[in-house]
């Protein structure tokens, strides 16, 4: 029923009735009609029989078989009748027409019997002959006196009639009314069809419309493009009102095409604005960073150079406040730079298989203090599994969990821990704090920018609010899934999912670290690069005071000079911006192929634009973007000493 279409269903509506109706009729007529053939069939039997009783009692009597043959063979000629036969009293038989005596029943009956033989669809009556019970007439007798003879029975008669005839004409009525039915069914048929196609046909045209109006073409839909619609129409006025629908719908939406058509030429002109407010304000942006960059940066260096002094106690004290407000505004423009170089995917993963044991140990060692200075105990289970990461990004996620777990814990401790899932082939670096938890509303804000829960007065011993954003987008990056899990008031649980990878056969040596700093860069030679007064003047003092021989410049011409002079240094430092359009790339390579070595160098740089990374990765320097930290340099200035020798030919 549910795929059949308007007119089918139609069509069977109509033709239901008419079948049932044709069906109980034709049943009715016929069973009436049977019945009354049966019954006309049993009386017109009866009345053979009986009649033949009666006109056998005289033959009987007399026992004049020649008249009850003629008898019995004028019986035979009636309709049905296919034997005949008269008994006497004793059963025996005195005449007999026809051929079914096996028929007889031998035993004399006193009543009248009748029996059917269905096989062969046969009728038996057998009537019993009395005498006629005539009194005496003795006109001498009186009346009261005179005695009536006994009824004596005589014999019986036999007649066997076949319903052949009845079911012929049981037939004949029942091919009749099924004849009559199955025109009548005809004759509903083609009504039903004639009055579903008048119907179904303007519903066909009303479903056409719809499905035009649906497809947007409100203009074919209209009056002017369709069928004019007959009077007669029984859905006249429906089409009539869709038609005019149409055509309200096609002016509303020209309308509101114009309309929207305004609104996107408007829409487009205030994004061209905001675009252009946009490039003015990341100029204006870029410029400022990098302006501010600078003197943050040698505001550090000097810090660092001045620590290195000898100075009583309140100076010292001092320096130390110093120095804390300039690791906060250097941590400020890391976490704005981090998260700058993860929206612009300038973060370049390198996915290697490497031990956790190793980044849970530096994790150990980094906060360790932290978590003593604070009361807390920092708990970091060891693990002997191997993943497949980036080994500093994982540090660094990390590093972020467990500084913004120390810092919203007051009581108790911090633990990290490692825990297979996956039937082993995924692990789980799981970070709880008992501390003050976070409510379910406050769940997803606290990935984002600069949101912190309990700091409304901005402390910024409680961190910038960018820890958790950076750890989001890095985790994103890296395609490990971040999960947490926390109760208000009773902690927090983060989770990294990583992939475990099997531990290789045979892993690189590592390099000796544990030679001391200083004698990497005690008396090296160190070219500094640097146009900017200020920030050449304390780098040259905070590499001074770390032993190095600095020679300075403040760009390409100033250094061939040094070069032409004899100068052969161990490592160049050089600012990416430099006087007359040069950048510090370029010089470098310059200098290298006035040397015909590969110097070891590395770039610093206010910019934080993710092309200049690329440029350099390129080009095979490190870059350190402004404000730099001392320890940072210092390391990596030892770095490069160790593992790039200062005879290396230039290829």
């Amino acid at each position: 029923m549910k795929h059949l279409d308007i007119r089918a269903r139609m069509l069977l509506a109509a033709l239901l009735p008419v079948v049932m109706v044709s069906v109980l009729l034709t049943g009715v007529f016929l069973l009436m009609r049977f019945d009354d053939l049966q019954e006309t069939y049993q009386q017109r039997a009866r009345s053979v029989v009986r009649q033949l009783a009666l006109a056998s009692e005289y033959g009987l009597f007399s026992a004049n078989q020649a008249q009850l043959q003629v008898l019995v063979h004028g019986a035979l000629r009636e309709p049905d009748v296919r034997w005949v036969a008269v008994l006497d009293q004793r059963g025996q038989l005195l005449a007999s027409a026809g051929g079914a005596e096996a028929a007889v029943s031998k035993p004399v009956q006193s009543q009248e019997v009748h029996t059917f033989d269905a096989q062969q669809r046969m009728d038996v009556l057998v009537q019993p002959v009395f005498s006629s019970g005539v009194g005496l007439d003795d006109v001498y007798q009186p009346a009261d006196t005179r005695q009536m003879s006994k009824p004596v029975q005589l014999g019986q008669v036999v007649v066997t009639f076949s319903r052949q005839s009845v079911d012929v004409q049981q037939q004949r009525m029942g091919l009749l009314g099924g004849m009559i039915s199955f025109f009548g069914l005809l004759f509903g048929v083609a009504l039903a069809l004639l009055l579903s196609r008048g119907v179904s046909r303007p519903i066909a045209r009303i479903t056409q419309l719809i499905e035009r109006i649906g497809q947007g073409d409100f203009a074919a839909a209209t009056p002017a493009n369709t069928q004019p619609v007959k009077s007669n129409d029984p859905l006249r006025h429906l089409q009539v009102n869709l038609q005019h629908m149409a055509a309200r719908l096609s002016a509303s939406r020209d309308d509101l095409e114009q309309q929207i058509s305004s609104a996107t030429q408007a829409l487009r002109e205030k994004k061209e604005e905001a675009e252009q407010a946009t490039l003015a304000k990341s100029r204006f942006l870029a410029a400022a960073s990098h302006d501010l960059r600078q003197p943050t940066h040698a505001l550090g260096l000097f810090v660092a150079r001045l620590s290195q002094l000898s100075h009583d106690a309140p100076t010292r004290a001092l320096i130390g406040q110093l120095e804390a407000s300039v690791q906060a505004m250097q941590n400020l423009l890391d976490g704005l730079l981090d998260i700058s170089r993860l929206e612009a995917r300038a973060v370049q993963v390198k996915r290697q298989p490497f031990a956790l044991s190793g980044v849970l140990q530096q994790v150990q060692m980094a906060l360790n203090e932290t978590a003593q200075q604070k009361g807390l105990q920092l708990r970091i289970r060891g693990s002997a599994l191997w993943v497949l990461s980036d080994a500093t990004l994982l540090n660094r996620m990390l590093l972020n969990l467990v500084v913004n777990a120390l810092r919203y814990t007051n009581r108790g401790g911090v633990l990290v821990a490692c825990r297979l899932v996956d039937a082993g082939r995924q692990v789980q670096i799981q970070v709880w704090d008992s501390g003050i938890g976070i409510a379910p509303e406050h769940q997803q804000d606290v990935f984002k920018e600069f949101y912190q829960l309990d700091n409304s007065a901005r402390d910024r011993n409680k961190g910038m609010g960018l820890g958790l954003s950076i750890v989001q987008r890095t985790a994103e990056l890296l395609g490990h899934p971040l999960q947490l899990k926390s109760i208000l008031g009773l902690g927090s649980r983060f989770s990294l999912t990583l992939p475990v990878v099997s531990k290789p056969d045979e892993t690189p040596a590592e390099a000796d670290t544990q030679a001391p700093l200083q004698d990497a860069l005690a008396e090296a030679v160190v070219l500094v690069i640097e146009d900017d007064a200020l920030v050449r003047s304390a780098l040259v003092g905070l590499l001074a005071g770390w032993g190095m021989q600095v020679h300075q410049a403040q760009a390409l011409d100033d250094a061939q000079g040094l070069v032409a002079a004899g100068l052969q240094p161990a490592v160049i430092i050089s600012d990416y911006r430099l006087p007359l359009g040069q950048n510090g790339i370029d010089v470098v390579q310059a200098l290298r192929r006035q040397w015909q070595r590969a110097v070891p160098a590395c770039l610093m740089s206010g910019d934080t634009d993710g092309a200049l990374m690329k440029l350099a990765q390129l080009a095979g320097l490190t870059l350190l973007h402004k404000p730099v930290r001392p320890a940072k340099l210092r390391s990596l200035l030892s770095h490069l000493l160790r593992d790039h020798p200062v005879d290396e030919d230039l290829r």
